[in-house]
């Protein structure tokens, strides 16, 4: 079926009679179109039957047919132009819409833009650090293939050396044994041909000589015993144990100033209502406030978070301010990871949001004093988290922990406990 042409006028669909939109059009024998209504009306209050439009006289009333293309095209028309009215009322609506959702598109893109710089960015990043570390790998194994090599020479050394001997001694004995052989296979042969003489007198003289044996060992008690290998190997592990601490401590530490040992631990804490265990490896929060002196060695570093509801944990600098509100930014002079229903945060200006992960249970914190890098790693899952870059230290540095309130969520009462780093990992 054809379609109406929009671009056609309305008068191109309206009946001459009644400036209406043709309703069931009909056509005259002279060409024309009008509404069946109004022909057949205009003919009813007229003496001749002519044409409306060119006044041609028919001498008997036309019978009239519909014209139904004419008729399908009016429709199409007036829905066309029934549509079209909707939209002059829609418009100005759609409109401002429209500019909404492409200022919010827009922003959207930059918003995607600025998640594939920061994805770029740890990614170059994690190069760096991956670039680092296959160096530091390379400088440590190296020194360890050495440290390796040498003890299993020496290892082998010692065991040739405990063959060789042995041999060298069984070797001995046996050729001593084998002259004894020879001596007494000499007499034997000896005392075979005086069997065989008739001269009574040489008999007896040669018997008298021959009689005696030749000085022998007494080989009852003389054998060969080789040495025990047992424990060699064991021996060998533990020089190598021994030579790999002395290369260890031969690699640069860093300036990181933390505590090592927590058991002389200051047992004061940051925050007045923290409490911290005696052997200083669990801290709480006591939900009482309690008065605390100045102290400034209160920074404590815990790593393993069990299922907290909320926690924080960082390194900070030993001048920041102790006596009121801490910001918790690294202008401030604190690096610090932050945990609670809303999700993982890193504390700065603005705060940089981190992905979800729930299922985190303990986390390491490193520190490259010389570089200015304080990263957070995932300890159980071996993932990277999120590294400060461009940091300034010039002091040292103190590990910073909370283990958020004690009823946060209806229950956080598990404490933050420090974890013995595994060196083997």
């Amino acid at each position: 079926m054809a379609s109406a042409n929009t671009a056609w006028s309305e008068e191109n669909f309206s009946s001459s009679i009644c400036l209406d939109s043709f309703s069931i059009p009909v056509t005259t024998p002279c060409g024309h179109n009008f509404c069946r209504t109004c022909i057949t009306k205009f003919w009813d209050g007229e003496v001749q039957y002519k044409c409306p439009l060119c006044n041609k006289i028919f001498n008997t009333r036309p019978d009239l047919q519909v014209n139904f293309l004419l008729s399908d095209l009016a429709a199409q028309f007036r829905t066309t132009a029934q549509v079209k009215a909707e939209d002059e009322e829609e418009y100005d609506v759609k409109t401002v819409e429209l500019g909404k959702i492409v200022s919010e598109d827009q922003q959207m893109i930059q918003e995607i833009k600025g998640k594939i710089k920061e994805i770029k960015d740890t990614v170059e990043m994690n190069k760096k650090d991956a670039d680092r570390e296959l160096a530091d790998g390379v400088q440590v194994l190296t020194a360890l293939r050495r440290c390796i090599e040498k003890c299993q020479d020496d290892h082998n050394q010692m065991v040739k050396e405990r063959r060789k001997s042995t041999v060298k001694q069984a070797e001995g004995l046996i050729k001593e044994l084998e002259q004894e052989i020879e001596d007494l296979a000499n007499r034997s042969s000896e005392m075979k041909q005086l069997l065989h003489t008739k001269d009574h007198l040489h008999f007896l003289q040669a018997f008298r000589s021959l009689k005696s044996p030749p000085p022998t060992r007494d080989w009852t008690t003389v054998e060969v015993r080789p040495p025990s290998y047992v424990g060699t190997s064991r021996r060998s592990l533990d020089q190598l144990e021994e030579t790999l601490n002395m290369e260890m401590k031969k690699l640069p530490d860093g300036e990181l100033k933390m505590v090592q040992e927590y058991e002389g631990c200051d047992p004061d804490t940051a925050h007045p209502r923290l409490i911290r265990s005696e052997d200083g490896k669990q801290l709480h929060d006591g939900e009482v406030v309690k008065k605390l002196p100045d102290n400034p060695k209160r920074f404590y570093f815990e790593v393993h978070l069990k299922d907290k509801a909320a926690w924080c944990l960082g390194v900070a600098k030993e001048s920041i301010n102790r006596k009121s509100q801490i910001t918790e930014t690294p202008e401030k002079g604190l690096w610090i990871l932050y945990f609670n229903k809303d999700g993982l945060v890193f504390r700065d200006h603005p705060v940089v949001r981190l992905p979800r992960r729930d299922e985190l249970q303990k986390v390491g914190v490193f520190v490259d004093y010389d570089e200015g890098l304080v990263s957070f790693y995932d300890v159980e899952a071996r993932v990277h988290i999120y590294s400060a870059t461009g940091c300034s230290f010039t002091k040292p540095l103190y590990p910073f922990l909370g283990p958020g309130r004690y009823n946060y969520e209806g229950n956080n009462s598990d404490p933050l406990i420090i974890s013995p780093v595994n060196q083997t990992d």
